[in-house]
């Protein structure tokens, strides 16, 4: 430590100089550090300087001497490590000889440059102050001491600073920002996520690792040349090479087939890298690995092809790029649905366009079903106006197995968009000639229980059956009456085209008492019977009309319904179940009435004529207008003729 002088300018008294250490107590390092270097320049005068200042002191030991050294005292928030034992030459007799002092023009003397670290010839020594302070010193191989310092310090890496400060949006910054490398180590040679990792810093180290997933080229690199297995799987069974794919990075894709990566590797599910692309929709690794002979046509677990898969989720290019490619679009899923069938269900009309050319129809028969199920089931219109156009069969029916999948046991596209009450798909399908009497619970009884007149009417205009009935639920009446009779309008359409109105007043029971009904109603309007079954004598015979018309539904239309039917037949005599309903209430006496024989003779020659002619060829007769809306049960009678 450098000596301080006390010098007391016109005192008798010798100068006294000694070293007091509680002068430094407060001093900064960086002030202990100045005086050190002071100290350091001043060493190889020291012999000399002492000399000198011996002669002085005996010449005039009045005279304070103008070179003492009177160092400024300045507070510091942190005291230096210091030792406080004395120098080895001090005693209280013998005080240590006064220091010559340099003159500055600041009281901090300046650093000296430190020297070159490569073309230094000594020792370059680190340490740690007490208060934490790194320090460097240079020493000669004398061991004397050339320069000291603090270390200097350099500037946190931006990245690891965020780290450090735990900014998580920064860091996301800094990871999207183009020409980031994640795998450039800090002066410790730690990453980014080892620095995230040992600060603890959870929501940064999940940014990092994200960052990691996508598209890292350089960790790619580096996890290779540092010998990284590149086929491994993960936990699902993907390798690294699937990882890249599916995020369309070619780049990583090269350099992992470079590096013995296998392209015909699949996971868990069976699926393949190329599976993946097809899936995925990335159709730059798609093409990149079909150049290095991928299998185009491989099949995951469930029997899916690329070509499926890619068709399944609406993407043009990759099949298109497939089927240039050959990819063969007869291969079926594990349900036995081929490309078609999907892209006709997803609604992808282009694909379907494509799919079209490359898929034989007679494949598609042994499927069991036609794409145009699908279609109509999902309301694909224009997908279904494609398949039409290209060919495929309206009446194509699902297999029994397929059918059965279905409780009402539907069986062709019409039934589909009837019960869709989809009328541009039902006008559609029609005009291409879908027969509407080829499934079980005819289309007809479905527009009826939807109630959807217009259905109906296209239904009846191209030829379905108002008279069949169910072989499920046998009734002695058109079936279609059960779900129309509620609405009375329908119900006298499909009278006025040729529905049966005399069976509805076949009775077994005529006159007699009836037995209790024994039936209730399903919320779809169809009949259930106690124990699940029919009695054995509905068995042989069918439903009855009037015991229909009894369900607590359908009763309180009786009289409507009956008075309908009567413009229908000639003479026929009423049940005692039908008459209970008329007595039910006094507004229908008339109705039971106009039942009484003898029927009038207009209504007689009416249905004469009827049945002579047909409904069909009425306009053809040469009669007035008003006899024509008469015979055709229209407004009217035959006195306004």
């Amino acid at each position: 430590m450098a000596a301080a002088s006390i010098s007391r300018s016109g005192s008798a008294a010798p100068s006294l100089a000694f070293e007091d250490y509680s002068l430094y107590s407060n001093l900064s390092d960086d002030e202990l550090l100045h005086l050190a270097i002071e100290r350091s320049l001043t060493d190889t005068h020291r012999n000399t300087a002492n000399t000198n200042t011996a002669a002085t002191a005996t010449a005039s030991p009045h005279q304070p001497d103008s070179n003492s050294l009177n160092p400024t005292v300045r507070n510091a928030s942190q005291p230096s490590h210091r030792s406080h034992n004395p120098p080895a030459n001090y005693s209280a007799h013998n005080p240590p000889p006064a220091q010559p002092t340099a003159h500055y023009s600041s009281p901090n003397p300046p650093s000296e440059k430190p020297p070159d670290p490569r073309t230094f010839d000594g020792t370059v020594s680190h340490f740690m102050t007490g208060s934490g302070k790194r320090m460097v010193a240079y020493r000669r191989a004398d061991g004397n001491l050339v320069h000291i310092a603090p270390e200097p310090e350099e500037e946190e890496e931006p990245l690891f600073k965020a780290i450090h400060d735990g900014d998580a949006s920064r860091v996301k910054a800094l990871v999207m920002r183009p020409g980031t490398n994640l795998m450039l180590p800090s002066k410790p040679g730690w990453l980014a996520i080892h620095h995230a990792a040992w600060y603890g810093q959870d929501t940064c180290l999940r940014v990092l690792l994200s960052a990691c997933e996508r598209n890292s080229a350089a960790m790619v690199a580096a996890l290779l040349n540092h010998g990284a297995a590149v086929n491994t799987h993960c936990i699902q069974g993907w390798t690294a090479l699937q990882e890249a794919v599916c995020r369309n990075n070619v780049e990583i894709c090269e350099m992992l087939l470079k590096a013995g990566a296998k392209h015909n590797l699949t996971n868990m599910y069976g699926i393949s890298p190329l599976f993946t692309a097809a899936q995925s929709g990335q159709l730059a690794t798609l093409r990149f690995l079909l150049k290095h002979g991928a299998d185009i046509n491989s099949q995951a677990a469930d029997g899916a092809t690329a070509l499926y898969e890619a068709a399944k989720n609406g993407h043009e290019e990759i099949v298109e790029l497939l089927l240039s490619q050959n990819a063969d679009a007869n291969k079926p899923g594990k349900t036995g649905l081929l490309p078609l069938h999907i892209a006709a269900q997803r609604g992808s009309d282009t694909i379907v366009s494509m799919l079209i050319p490359a898929t034989s129809k007679a494949r598609v028969r042994r499927t069991g079903i036609s794409p145009l199920h699908l279609a109509a089931e999902y309301n694909r219109d224009v997908v279904l106006e494609a398949l039409i156009e290209a060919g495929f069969d309206v009446n194509a029916q699902l297999s029994e197995e397929r059918s059965k999948l279905y409780e009402d046991r539907r069986s062709t596209a019409l039934y589909f968009s009837v019960i869709n009450n989809n009328l541009d798909a039902v006008h559609m399908l029609l005009a291409a000639g879908a027969n509407p009497n080829l499934d079980v619970f005819r289309p007809l009884m479905v527009a009826a229980r939807l109630g959807c007149i217009q259905t109906v009417n296209l239904l009846v205009e191209h030829g379905a059956d108002i008279n069949a009935c169910i072989p499920t639920h046998p009734t002695t009446f058109p079936a279609v009456y059960m779900f129309s009779m509620k609405y009375l309008p329908m119900f006298k359409y499909l009278l006025d085209h040729g529905g049966h109105a005399l069976s509805c007043f076949d009775c077994v029971y005529s006159s007699q008492p009836h037995p209790p009904i024994k039936t209730t109603r399903s919320e779809s309007d169809n009949l259930r019977y106690t124990d699940g079954v029919l009695p054995d004598t509905q068995q042989r015979r069918g439903v009855q009309f009037c015991e229909m018309i009894s369900a607590p539904n359908i009763c309180r239309w009786a009289g409507p319904i009956i008075d309908v039917l009567l413009d229908y037949v000639g003479h026929v005599t009423l049940c005692s179940r039908l008459m209970e309903h008329l007595d039910s209430y006094s507004d229908w006496s008339v109705i039971k009435d106009k039942a009484v024989p003898p029927r009038p003779l207009q209504q007689l020659c009416r249905l004469q004529i009827l049945q002579l002619v047909g409904r069909q060829h009425l306009m053809k007769l040469p009669l007035p207008g008003g006899l024509i809306r008469f015979l055709k049960h229209q407004e009217g009678s035959v006195d306004d003729c």
